[in-house]
């Protein structure tokens, strides 16, 4: 999966990085062509030379708020259900690569979505469904800083995906595999924008971090940067001491084993 560069959707990313009273919203938007090269080939070709098909189809679990369905949508049941097991879509193997390729991308090199199974997606009911779950969680924690941002926001993932064209997915996993998994984190999206025209898709992650898990996280960082040989590194403890508050981890700092 190639990023795209856009000007667009990285202003509002950066505008997707909120603090408000009592957490920090960060969040990205991301452009990825379908097109594969490289890795993605040959991963590609290993799952095809593993005699499944890439149309295969692959059972999803249900959208996040089964009240939010249509009636007129479509289910099947995988064929691993038994009894009254719920009824669920489906997509195909491709789909389930060109979605776990994105989490890759997205997150490199922190963790390794190679082996996500398809269960951890679900596809999501319609562009309206998935507006108003991402507007609503954003404007309950940044309130009119979010009501502003808003019209930029919607019209420069319109521009980039062409939302009337899209289809909807959501990565939806346990604690375990979840990368936004560790304490403090309040609520967390990551959404995928699928266009089969433009052969792109668009990422939309984002996540509410507690104040107080912030905090935390800083105080840690002085307490290591404390325990460094101070002579060594010919630092004054006054000059130190005015610093270090500007010490934090940021999400690519976290020590976090990567899944396999």
């Amino acid at each position: 999966m190639k990023l795209l560069e856009n000007a667009k959707l990285e202003a509002v990313s950066d505008a997707l990085s909120i603090e408000t009273g009592d957490s920090k919203i960060i969040g990205k938007v991301e452009s990825y062509s379908c097109k594969m090269a490289g890795n993605d080939k040959r991963l590609f070709k290993v799952m095809s030379s593993e005699g499944q098909s890439p149309h295969d189809l692959q059972a999803l679990s249900p959208p996040q708020t089964q009240a939010s369905l249509s009636p007129s949508r479509q289910y099947s049941r995988s064929a691993s259900d038994e009894g009254e097991s719920p009824l669920c879509d489906t997509c195909s193997r491709k789909m389930i690569f060109y979605l776990t390729s994105t989490l890759n991308a997205s997150f490199h090199p922190d963790y390794d979505f190679s082996e996500a199974k398809s269960h951890e997606f679900s596809r999501e009911p319609s562009c309206q469904w998935v507006m108003n779950a991402i507007d609503s969680n954003l404007f309950v924690a940044a309130g009119e800083v979010y009501s502003a941002l808003k019209p930029k926001l919607w019209a420069a993932i319109d521009d980039e995906i062409v939302l009337a064209e899209c289809e909807f997915y959501s990565y939806n996993p346990d604690l375990e595999c979840d990368p936004y998994g560790e304490e403090g984190i309040l609520w967390s999206f990551n959404y995928f924008f699928y266009n089969k025209k433009l052969k792109r898709i668009l990422f939309f992650t984002c996540r509410a971090v507690s104040s107080s898990a912030s905090k935390v996280a800083s105080d840690s960082g002085i307490g290591q940067d404390i325990g460094m040989d101070m002579e060594e590194y010919d630092i004054e403890y006054d000059e130190y001491v005015d610093d270090a508050d500007d010490f934090t981890y940021s999400n690519t700092e976290r020590l976090t084993p990567v899944m396999y």
